[in-house]
This record gives C-alpha cells, sequence and structure tokens, in this order.
C-alpha cells in the first residue's frame, strides 16, 4: 500500500519518503539497559500496547530503569486530584490523591510535575487554583487559553481487483507528503497559514473501523454484506494530518454542570475551526484526493468532519494548549522551564505547553521540550529552589 502511495504521488511530483517510526526493526538494547523487541508486524498495533515490546514509549524506555531507582515508587489506580497550596498560594506543599481503592491520600512534596495528558493538566491547575482562569470574553488569564485541535481530512481510494493486507498493519506504517506543511510552499494563493502532511498508512485491519464502502452502497441488509465482502481489503486510505491555530473563543474550562464520580468538574473543551483551518483543509484534501486519482484505482471517494467542529466521528487527539509556556506572566501559565508563574515549584510538562498545534503530531517535541525543565531542576532548582526564569 505504501508503495502505491508513493508511486501516485512521484506521478506528481512529490517527493514521498518513510514515515518515521519509533517501531524497532530489529531487537536492540538502550544505552539505559531497557531490551525492546523487533516488529512483528502483528496485525495489533496502532491504539494498542505492545505485547512484544517494540514500540518506543515511557513504558519500554523509561519505567523499567525508572523501577530500579530506590528512590521511584509507582502507584496503580491513582488519581491525582489537587495540589495543595500554602495558605499565600505561593508555593505548593504536596498533591491529593484518590488511590486504587478510593481512598483519599495526601502526599507530601517539595516539588510537583504535572505529567498526565495535555487537557488535565490544565484541569489540575483550575481545580488547585494555580494561576488565573481564562475567560474568553475579555482575553483575560492564562489557564485554560490556546486550546489547538488538529485538521484532518481523508481520501479513500478503492481497487475492486487489487488487495492489500491491511491486517498486517503497524501504527507508523506509511509513507509521507511533506510539501504542504509549514512553510514548505507558497501560502500567499491561498489564504492561510500553516499546513500539514498527506499520508498513505496502513495501521492495521480494525474489524469495524476499516469497514468502509464506496459512496452509493447499501447502508443495511444483504446488498451491506455483501458490498463490505467486495471492498474489505480493497481500499487505502490517503489521510490529511494539518495544525491548528489558536483563536480567542477557543480555550479549556471547567464544566460548570458536571461533575465526575469524585464528585469534581471536568474539563470542557471549546473550540471550533477558525476560516484558516477550513481553507487549509481544503486546499490539501484536494491534493490527497489527486494523489489518490494517480494510483489508479476504480473509485476515490472523500470525507471531511462537519465544518462546525464535532468529536463525532474521531478525529485525532493530539490536542495542544491549555498551560502555554512564555516570556510574558499575563499571556502564559508557564515558563519556558515549564515552571508555573504563580507557583514556581509546580511544573506543567507536556503538549498543553504549546500555543499552537503545529503540522506533525507534538509527541517528539513533547520529549524535547522535557528536557528543558529537567535541565533547569537538576542544575538550578536543586541547588537554589525558586523561580528558574524571571519575571
Amino acid at each position: 500500500m505504501q508503495q502505491r502511495f508513493m508511486e501516485g504521488a512521484r506521478r506528481l511530483g512529490h517527493k514521498p519518503y518513510p514515515q518515521p517510526s519509533s517501531h524497532l526493526s530489529r531487537d536492540y538494547t538502550n544505552p539505559d539497559g531497557a531490551q525492546m523487541q523487533a516488529c512483528t508486524y502483528c496485525g495489533h498495533c496502532e491504539r494498542f500496547g505492545c505485547y512484544n515490546w517494540s514500540k518506543a514509549s515511557p513504558v519500554t524506555t523509561v519505567l523499567p530503569v525508572a523501577l530500579r531507582n530506590p528512590n521511584f515508587e509507582l502507584r496503580m489506580g491513582s488519581r491525582v486530584t489537587k495540589v495543595e497550596l500554602t495558605p499565600d498560594r505561593k508555593d505548593a506543599t504536596g498533591v491529593i490523591y484518590v488511590d486504587a481503592v478510593g481512598r483519599e491520600i495526601r502526599q507530601p512534596a517539595d516539588l510537583v510535575l504535572l505529567c498526565a495528558f495535555q487537557i488535565h493538566n490544565a484541569r489540575l491547575m483550575l481545580l488547585s487554583g494555580i494561576g488565573t482562569p481564562y475567560d474568553p470574553a475579555t482575553g483575560q488569564g492564562q489557564v485554560g487559553r490556546d486550546f489547538s485541535y488538529q485538521t484532518v481530512a481523508t481520501a479513500r481510494a478503492f481497487f475492486e481487483k487489487e488487495r492489500f493486507n491491511q491486517f498486517a498493519g503497524a501504527g507508523v506504517l506509511g509513507a509521507i507528503v511533506d510539501e504542504f506543511n509549514g512553510d514548505n510552499f507558497d501560502h500567499g494563493p491561498h489564504g492561510f497559514i500553516g499546513g500539514g502532511y498527506i499520508i498513505g498508512q496502513n495501521t492495521g485491519l480494525r474489524p469495524i473501523e476499516k469497514r468502509v464502502l464506496p459512496e452509493g452502497s447499501p447502508r443495511w441488509g444483504e446488498g451491506w454484506k455483501q458490498a463490505n465482502n467486495k471492498w474489505c481489503e480493497h481500499n487505502v486510505n490517503v489521510g490529511v494530518h494539518a495544525g491548528s491555530t489558536s483563536r480567542r473563543h477557543n480555550h479549556i474550562s471547567l464544566d460548570p454542570a458536571y461533575t465526575d464520580d469524585l464528585g469534581l468538574p471536568p474539563a470542557r473543551m471549546t473550540f471550533d475551526f477558525a476560516p484558516n483551518g477550513l481553507r487549509m483543509r481544503e486546499l490539501m484534501l484536494a491534493r490527497a484526493a489527486e494523489i489518490a486519482h494517480a494510483m489508479n484505482p476504480d473509485v476515490v471517494n472523500t470525507s471531511t468532519p462537519p465544518v462546525s467542529a464535532s468529536i463525532v466521528p474521531y478525529q485525532t487527539t493530539h490536542i495542544c494548549g491549555g498551560a502555554i509556556m512564555g516570556t510574558d506572566p499575563g499571556g502564559s501559565a508557564v515558563n519556558r522551564r515549564l515552571q508555573s508563574w504563580d507557583v514556581p515549584n509546580v511544573l506543567s510538562v507536556g503538549a498543553s505547553a504549546f500555543p499552537q498545534n503545529a503540522g506533525n503530531n507534538p509527541a517528539n517535541t513533547v520529549g524535547a521540550l522535557t528536557c528543558w525543565p529537567l535541565q533547569g531542576i537538576k542544575e538550578g532548582y536543586l541547588k537554589n529552589p525558586g523561580r528558574l526564569v524571571e519575571m
């Protein structure tokens, strides 16, 4: 499938290349002694843990090393609900968490690092009263601002007489066209900034998600079953994965109406696509459809999520913002060392720090950015606790 995508893209003058991967092609032991195995293309990849230890992730590369450290303890099934602060709210004294059996426990701490998923970092800061909640009406406040999503669309090529072995896929098995990402092309005629990549990818044949049919196929009954038998494994996806620019309206807040099983308000996402993102999607989907047609299929269908944002159908979970980094405490929640401007012994680490969502997924940049606070803690904070960046 990847070969067909690359051939079609080259016919149009593009420069496709294999997707960068953190899957291993051979057995490997990293410098810390963590052992990983070569990928076997088992067909149970993408959104699932790897029983073969072939994916580079914290589970395979970090935790095995950390567990050997006598100062490290992993407490499974625990949820932090609040960061405790001193009465003047200038320092954290620890966290409150609920353990696997529902007990509420206070854990004292001299330094608190929020390393949860992006949206939960922002939620914990809001629940704990760290920083000022963002108000989209006034543009004031720091925590919750600049929430950004991603811009996606799909062209799908159907081949009546050709079968593609989609079961033996992997989460990053694909090829990419990157000419429409960032500043790789002239935006002048198109009326938007940013961009993204076009990808031909085989992530594994999940039994329901991969049952896609050409437009006009029966939607139920015997005809639907026959169409599924005909087209299953006879279609490939050409996807658009593009960035998302922040806007004043988009933000994260605490839900005023609902509570979770612990009685706490969940994080509420307020988001809609800006005209910039819609114009981006229109151009990139047109280029993706051209590549799909250049693969010489029998049918090409295109699909886009609704113009007004919706989480149905699924589009992406690579979301950013909510506790963004910056040089001005008036417009950012954390400094470049990812310390809270208001509570310097609380650090928020992750994609919550990004003020925009770029054209590529943020995981590699999250890893690189994490080096900044770790260096600051090691070389500065432990010797002289306090703010590592002047206001």
